[in-house]
C-alpha cells in the first residue's frame, strides 16, 4: 500500500506549448500545464463543464521526450507525486506554488 500514498494520475491537453530549461548542472527540465474536464448537470438538468488546471514538471529524460513530442494542445496522460513548494518574490512577497512532478507519461490522440 505504501505505492499509493503520493499518486497522481491525469489525463488532459496542454494549454501552452511546454518550456524547456536546460540547468547548469546538465539536467533538463520541462514546464507546462494540463486542462482536465469534468462534465456533470446542475440542478436545472443543464450540463456543465468544469475545467482544472494542473502545473506539471518533468526531469531527465522525461522533459527531453516531453521536449520532442508534446506541444500546445496533445492529449497527453501522466502519473507522478504532488508537490508543494513556495518561494519570495524581488518585491518580498511569499508566494506557493502546487505542482506534479511527472515521472511517466504516455502521449494519447494523434
Amino acid at each position: 500500500m505504501s505505492t499509493l500514498r503520493n499518486k497522481v494520475q491525469l489525463i488532459g491537453n496542454l494549454g501552452n506549448d511546454p518550456e524547456i530549461l536546460n540547468l547548469d548542472s546538465g539536467s533538463k527540465l520541462a514546464k507546462f500545464s494540463i486542462a482536465t474536464n469534468e462534465s456533470y448537470k446542475n440542478k436545472k438538468g443543464e450540463r456543465v463543464t468544469d475545467t482544472q488546471w494542473h502545473n506539471i514538471v518533468a526531469w531527465g529524460k522525461t522533459a527531453e521526450i516531453i521536449e520532442t513530442y508534446v506541444t500546445k494542445g496533445k492529449e497527453i496522460a501522466i502519473e507522478g507525486k504532488l508537490t508543494s513548494r513556495s518561494y519570495e518574490t524581488a518585491a518580498g512577497e511569499k508566494r506557493y506554488v502546487t505542482e506534479v512532478v511527472c515521472n511517466e507519461l504516455v502521449l494519447l490522440g494523434k
